[in-house]
């Protein structure tokens, strides 16, 4: 079982052991978590955590069609935490964003999908 902050600690470079951050981090991975909500993955009611024992699982129990939600989780984090600097980047980080989002909009709401297809 993979830690959800571990694992954002780890693709932004900060070694597991080094906690400094961690409150920030846990801040700002909250709030990605109140837009999934938002995008309509997760519990109705919302998600959050607290420390690094809350885990991948928690959140995606065995639906395997949502581990895309970890490379979203990363760049929104990697944006709120640490932007790069240049425009460029900020803008390419921004369309990976928007692509994740669709793709997670249609894996939430596929009935959707069919009436787009359809239409």
């Amino acid at each position: 079982m993979e830690s959800i902050l571990t694992s954002i600690k780890k693709m932004l470079g900060i070694a597991e052991e080094y906690e400094y951050f961690d409150p920030d981090i846990i801040m700002h991975i909250n709030s990605v978590f109140s837009v999934l909500t938002q995008l309509g993955v997760g519990p109705s009611e919302g998600y959050f955590i607290r420390d690094k024992t809350d885990k991948w699982t928690d959140f995606l129990k065995s639906d395997s069609r949502l581990e895309i939600l970890k490379s979203y989780m990363y760049l929104k984090v990697k944006l709120l935490f640490d932007p790069p600097l240049g425009t460029a980047s900020i803008e390419a980080i921004n369309r990976q964003i928007s692509e994740l989002e669709w793709r997670i909009n249609v894996t939430v709401d596929p009935g959707e999908k069919e009436e787009i297809q359809n239409g």
